[in-house]
């Protein structure tokens, strides 16, 4: 489909994921599979590589994980990815190589890519951060309406049902997201764009994009 070239936010060369998300049209129908993706590919793990931890953990001899970190499973945390102090993975997350969990960050039914950067009291939930992708202290995706209804993707005038109750946010490869900033259910955020700190966003911004507020969406130079 011409309209879903939009949503095509990741580069899907280096990340352990890759087969889940070439399986689907929209990025957002890989949520209700992570975890029986990770279940299944956890028991093929190279052992030489990764540490099998209590019950669906698996996590990388190279990675850096701190002792005061919560996690739960099914988890997979990759190569040389660091959990810091009091990070909260609550399951069903996938960790990418070199990617940063950080102090007081809780995690939800996600997956991070490669170098995916949430190093300070982030909130994700039932999202997925591309390679590079930075969420700014504080800045988090809010996955449930105040209403409870399903979510549904806006991009212009053309509305996208997910069926999905609980979802977070798309974001890109190499996104920055302003300190402080809300990802409301259902935002997507095209590759290499940047929102600005404060930001409340709703809906598809494209790539290459600044992201001021709702009325001033302007491209890159």
């Amino acid at each position: 489909m011409e309209e879903c070239k939009v949503f095509k936010l990741y580069n899907l060369e280096e990340t352990i994921a890759k087969n889940l998300l070439k399986s689907v049209t929209y990025p957002w129908e890989v949520l209700p599979k992570i975890e029986n993706f990770i279940l299944e590919l956890g028991k093929k793990l190279d052992k030489d590589k990764y540490n099998k931890i209590g019950e669906n953990i698996w996590i990388a001899k190279t990675a850096k994980v701190s002792p005061t970190a919560y996690i739960a499973g099914p988890t997979i945390i990759e190569e040389y990815a660091e959990i810091r102090h009091c990070a909260f993975i609550r399951g069903k997350a996938i960790v990418g190589k070199n990617a940063i969990v950080g102090n007081s960050t809780e995690l939800k039914n996600v997956i991070l890519f490669n170098k995916a950067l949430v190093p300070h009291y982030n909130y994700v939930g039932d999202s997925i951060l591309g390679y590079k992708a930075h969420m700014g202290a504080g800045s988090i995706t809010s996955n449930v309406k105040s209403d409870k209804r399903l979510v549904v993707v806006k991009n212009g005038k053309q509305q996208i049902k997910t069926e999905l109750k609980k979802f977070g946010a798309m974001i890109g490869d190499e996104v920055e997201i302003g300190c402080g900033s809300i990802l409301n259910p259902g935002s997507v955020i095209g590759k290499k764009s940047n929102i600005y700190p404060l930001s409340s966003v709703r809906g598809v911004i494209p790539e290459k994009s600044i992201y001021k507020n709702k009325n001033e969406i302007v491209e890159k130079k």
